[in-house]
């Protein structure tokens, strides 16, 4: 298998230049790793790493592109450091993809923000939900056509340990490999699910796919264990990046993550051959949106 991870020794959120070749890598679902890149925290966010800080019955603290903050527990000042650290963090995270791709920087969407106190060997999920397996990333009730889902991701663990993730074969060969294996596609399906208020618009074939592939690939226990893949531990003070519609990935353990989504037409990259779309649509051979 090609080289999965690609390490890059920058330190600075703001980076002083790109590269073409880590531009090419993302695009084709490598992850881009920045072993020296920490999110510095001050005393007071420092209290706030343990899972306390999350209300009970959520997945994670959040700020959503509008701004609005959920999930946090505690007193006002405590859930304003929260807030605070998590917008301070958004801050950082656009940096860096804005100097990592400077084409990306007047399209780019800016999307949730989260902070994941929680354990994630202790999440109890069902299979379809358990990101400790193999997947790449689609959402059954959040069509979006194609566009790209671009994930910064850091680990602030205050005891050094590492979260760790398996990180599975190029998305053309998880394709390859599942396609013949998913339903056929129902246009009355998806306009019937959208009538019902189960999707937030109606789902397209390339979404019906990537929820296809999604579910084969954490349906599979034998391809769980056998597929190609590398596993990494992403130290604490570490920063990685990923387009995560189409790196597969595996978040095996670990605790006090920061993570920072964002979005992207896929005619907004700069390689847009690159894309899932563009790959399902030359394998299947005829358009999907």
């Amino acid at each position: 298998m090609d080289q999965q991870i690609i390490d890059i020794e920058a330190r600075t959120w703001r980076l002083d230049s790109t590269d073409a070749k880590w531009i090419a890598a993302l695009e084709a679902g490598k992850v881009l790793h920045f072993p020296q890149m920490e999110f510095a925290l001050d005393e007071a966010e420092k209290q706030i790493l343990t899972p306390a800080a999350q209300a009970p019955g959520t997945r994670s603290i959040t700020l959503d592109a509008r701004g609005r903050f959920k999930g946090a527990a505690g007193d006002p000042g405590q859930q304003a450091v929260i807030a605070g650290m998590i917008g301070r963090f958004r801050a950082q995270a656009q940096d860096l993809v804005h100097s990592l791709l400077p084409a990306y920087k007047n399209t780019l969407k800016m999307a949730t923000t989260s902070y994941r106190p929680l354990q994630v060997e202790t999440r109890v999920q069902s299979w379809r939900s358990d990101d400790k397996r193999l997947h790449v990333d689609a959402f059954a009730g959040r069509p979006n056509h194609g566009e790209r889902i671009l994930r910064v991701f850091t680990n602030i663990n205050p005891n050094g340990i590492p979260r760790v993730w398996r990180v599975g074969e190029p998305f053309e060969e998880v394709a390859r490999r599942f396609l013949p294996r998913t339903e056929p596609y129902s246009r009355w399906h998806a306009y019937w699910l959208r009538a019902q208020f189960k999707t937030k618009k109606v789902r397209s074939e390339y979404d019906h796919l990537m929820l296809q592939l999604h579910d084969c690939m954490k349906a599979d226990p034998e391809y769980q264990k056998t597929a190609k893949q590398v596993t990494i531990p992403f130290a604490s003070g570490s920063t990685w990046v990923c387009f995560s519609d189409q790196a597969s990935h595996a978040a095996m353990s670990g605790q006090f993550m920061m993570e920072q989504t964002l979005h992207i037409s896929v005619d907004d990259q700069y390689d847009p051959q690159s894309s899932p779309l563009a790959i399902l649509t030359r394998l299947k051979g005829h358009k999907l949106v």
